[in-house]
């Protein structure tokens, strides 16, 4: 099939997917984005995630055929052109990122987070980012990149 979808603002297509390949593949594969990362193939890493109408999902779940018409926002989506959006920036500074596997996935639930409430305390922001794993750290830094991001957007 041709699939057509917005992809991060942008209408694109690919042709010869298969309707049942994953959203995942078809981003990386065929479309170019190579931030969602394929970790576990079965939604519970979460380092796949993105944005599908709004909502996040994990991308290896989702079948393309599901994605006809719609519109995907990745974690390459957040950012405005070389302007990283602030969550992006907050792990960066606060060094939350380490192998870089997971951190995708996790800058977009810390996103969704963001978007629903302005201050989370932190056994919200522990739910918010319970889907995600990894492997690298004491989840130390991601909890601090995401108070500073939250900082940030409350003083905006």
């Amino acid at each position: 099939m041709r699939l057509r979808c917005k992809v991060n603002g942008e209408a694109l297509e690919a042709d010869d997917v298969w309707p049942g390949e994953s959203l995942l593949y078809v981003l990386r594969e065929r479309m170019g984005l190579p931030g969602s990362k394929n970790a576990c193939e079965q939604g519970e890493c979460g380092s796949c995630t993105v944005y599908l109408d709004g909502v996040p999902v994990c991308s290896c779940l989702v079948a393309a055929g599901q994605v006809e018409g719609h519109e995907v926002t990745t974690v390459e989506g957040l950012a405005e052109g070389e302007r990283l959006d602030p969550v992006q920036q907050a792990f960066v500074e606060k060094g939350a990122v380490q192998c870089g596997f997971c951190t995708p996935g996790l800058i977009v639930a810390t996103h969704d987070l963001l978007e629903r409430r302005c201050q989370p305390s932190d056994p919200e922001i522990r739910e918010a980012l319970a889907g995600n794993l990894c492997r690298c750290t004491g989840y130390e830094k991601i909890l601090d990149a995401v108070r500073l991001a939250a900082d940030r957007k409350a003083a905006s």
